[in-house]
């Protein structure tokens, strides 16, 4: 039996994106209802947030020749039907300033040429075009929630000891499942490594500034970093600054996918209420070694740090409180979407800089912390 053959339009692709936005769901929530792939999804968030000065451009705002290529999948076959467009020019223009997901939206069955010549000019493996995928099952969902729990306690398993501590569960998967579902979690274990030469994100990479430092006052040194949040159908990212002196949670976000420009968001965010940080430190993951974040960090002059590699201390403030976070709220009280999540964080958050915890000299973060009041 054929599959039925689909086409997305620009406004199909707007509303997708919009759900995605709000930030209301996880990725896989939008996904299935609107019948696409999470990761197509993803795609078009991305995109639209990159476009979207071009809606205030105005008439004359002249047009570049990349948004010429960005044409509605209609015009362009039609085009090429009408116009007999030259396949160098969709070679060389279009497959190579869009991405492979990208290209595969563009194939239109209902014009001319067929959906076998039109593959071909966009460089598309045709039985692609065809293929429905599926996001994570919930299956792979509830590994996700039991490898979390676990890496909560031992934050030093790899794939081989995550393995071996499902089998202690009578949980028994391969490596490859648990390893990719590792990556899409964002886990990395603690280890020591090899510090071999690096290239690319290495220029980026900034060393441990706290150190021997004596943290005596607030807003003296702040840390950032991300975790994994698991949902019903799916799962959230949360990330959160803690001032490292009164452990004052200064600020959090929570978002359907890794977005290095969410991070630069939530900073300005808390600059502008509680005033910039000496130092601000995170881990070496992509959000944070990237051109876009040390050039804003440099502009506001804040120092960055970074922790080491396989340095299991170096940024245990935040991690302890993620820990916190979970086993008092997140796996006690699951979240039913991203609103209900956001509400459960803020209560708790706001629960937890006005209660004595985590024995510093048994006071509260936020009298610790005067630029809160």
């Amino acid at each position: 039996m054929r599959r039925s053959r689909r086409k997305f339009s620009a406004r199909f692709k707007a509303q997708v994106a919009i759900e995605a936005i709000k930030e209301r769901e996880t990725l896989a929530e939008p996904a299935q209802r609107f019948e696409v792939h999470p990761n197509q999804t993803s795609q078009w968030k991305r995109e639209f947030l990159e476009h979207a000065d071009q809606a205030f451009g105005g008439p004359s705002a002249a047009p570049s020749k990349q948004v010429d290529h960005q044409k509605e999948p209609d015009q362009l076959y039609r085009k090429v039907g009408e116009l007999q467009i030259d396949n160098d020019f969709l070679k060389k223009k279009l497959a190579q300033n869009r991405s492979m997901m990208e290209r595969r939206s563009l194939i239109d069955p209902k014009l001319k040429p067929g959906v076998r010549r039109q593959s071909e000019l966009l460089e598309v493996n045709r039985s692609s075009f065809y293929y429905r995928p599926k996001g994570e099952s919930e299956e792979n969902r509830a590994l996700m929630r039991s490898m979390d729990q676990l890496f909560l306690e031992d934050p030093t398993l790899g794939v081989l000891g995550m393995q071996d501590a499902l089998k202690d569960q009578d949980l028994h998967y391969n490596v490859k499942r648990i390893r990719r579902l590792l990556r899409l979690m964002g886990i990395e274990p603690i280890y020591p490594r090899k510090n071999l030469s690096r290239l690319g994100k290495a220029k980026y990479i900034r060393p441990y500034l706290p150190g021997d430092l004596a943290i005596t006052r607030p807003n003296q040194v702040w840390a950032i970093d991300i975790t994994y949040i698991p949902m019903k159908n799916g799962f959230m990212y949360l990330t959160a600054i803690i001032d490292i002196y009164s452990r004052f949670i200064v600020g959090w976000q929570i978002a359907n996918s890794l977005e290095k420009e969410n991070q630069t968001m939530l900073l300005k965010e808390c600059i502008a209420r509680y005033g910039k940080p000496e130092i601000i430190n995170s881990d070496q993951g992509s959000q944070y070694t990237s051109a876009h974040r040390i050039s804003t960090l440099k502009e506001l002059d804040i120092k960055v740090s970074m922790d080491g590699k396989g340095r299991a201390n170096d940024n245990a403030f935040i991690e302890r409180w993620f820990r916190t976070l979970k086993q008092k709220h997140i796996y006690l009280y699951p979240a039913e979407d991203g609103l209900s999540l956001y509400a459960g964080v803020k209560t708790f958050v706001e629960k937890y800089n006005r209660t004595r915890n985590q024995g510093i000299g048994r006071t509260k973060p936020i009298s610790r912390y005067p630029y809160a009041a």
